[in-house]
């Protein structure tokens, strides 16, 4: 089967042919129909964020059909639409038994750690596939599985109560979702911080109130908008420290700034002036829990999380096509989701 695969850090990915993966004990095997192209997918291919053992295929927003059931599953069908939660965990260890499997000692995450969904198939833990329902595409479902899962767990991470302010900074795929999840837990008012006019646009037309960080200061625009009350829950996305900067800054009294974007340079704080005298929070938010998936699902299914804006583009299974894509959100230029549709 074909397969675009990371071969050596640093170095664009290539295509290959390579064996049609068997599902293991406990495993399905899934024929890919949709997999979602994330920014981390960039950090792995620059080695910002370390992936391996090499060659290996990336991807992991991931929605497709299930095609064969390895030994011991059951509760599956060949031909059922499933999504996949991009970890493979052992479901045993202490971390697992709380719910922070994210955590898990033998966990291993798909296109980072074993091979993900940038290929026609791919093996995945049975207990990692959720059912996709009808009325969501396959390329939704795969964005929901990442994209918009670790917003989810980022406004969870976050505490957001009905009633508070929400900023996003950050207005691509994870601030999209992270927009109307937001707003459907209740939020009073949400701002989506950006500098691109169309991803403003969009979160507008989502409900977020748009904040240009090039015709403003964004934390003075904040302070403004709220009447100088701040922002209760501040989520950066981006992984800038300057933004990661703006969204502790722009907190008012007991805010909680969630960090969920990867950097590679440190954050300075001023530690009396923005967490002392506030009493706020500096939180870390990393990947997603299953347990939230279903919730995600329902609001998808329902309507109030919409991706039909948020998927922009589609692609071939083309190694050039991907490679262009990571180009372009290595510069912060890229669209706000594009799909590999195999």
């Amino acid at each position: 089967m074909k397969a675009i695969r990371l071969v050596e850090v640093g170095r664009p990915l290539e295509m290959q042919e390579v064996p049609l993966p068997a599902p293991g004990p406990g495993e399905a095997l899934i024929r890919v129909r949709a997999a979602g192209i994330c920014h981390s997918d960039a950090h792995y291919r620059a080695g910002t964020s370390p992936a391996g053992p090499l060659p290996l295929t990336l991807g992991h927003e991931i929605a497709g059909v299930v095609e064969a059931l390895g030994p011991g599953v059951t509760g599956l069908e060949p031909g059922a639409r499933v999504c996949a939660h991009y970890l493979a965990t052992c479901g045993e260890c202490e971390y697992c038994s709380r719910g922070s499997e994210q955590f898990c000692h033998r966990g291993a995450m798909l296109g980072k750690h074993r091979d993900g969904g940038y290929a026609e198939y791919v093996a995945v833990p049975a207990r990692s596939l959720l059912p996709l329902p009808d009325e969501i595409p396959f390329e939704h479902g795969a964005v929901l599985m990442c994209s918009s899962a670790t917003a989810l767990h980022a406004l969870r991470k976050g505490r957001l109560a009905a009633g508070e302010r929400l900023a996003v900074f950050g207005a691509g795929g994870l601030g999209m979702s992270a927009v109307q999840l937001g707003r459907a837990m209740g939020a009073l008012e949400v701002y989506a911080v950006d500098i691109d006019d169309e991803k403003l646009s969009l979160a507008s037309h989502y409900g977020a109130v748009p904040v240009h960080a090039r015709r403003a200061d964004p934390v003075a625009e904040l302070a403004r908008l709220t009447g100088g009350r701040g922002i209760d829950v501040a989520l950066e996305l981006i992984g800038l420290p300057e933004t990661m900067d703006q969204a502790v800054r722009s907190l008012g009294p007991l805010g909680r700034a969630v960090v969920v974007g990867i950097s590679s340079r440190p954050l300075a704080i001023d530690t009396y002036r923005d967490l002392l005298g506030k009493e706020a929070e500096v939180i870390g938010s990393n990947d997603h829990l299953r347990q939230e998936l279903p919730l995600l699902l329902e609001y998808a299914r329902r309507g109030a999380l919409d991706l039909s804006r948020v998927v922009t583009r589609t692609i071939p299974l083309d190694a050039a096509a991907v490679n262009a894509v990571l180009d372009a959100l290595d510069e912060f230029r890229a669209g706000v989701r594009t799909v590999i549709v195999p």
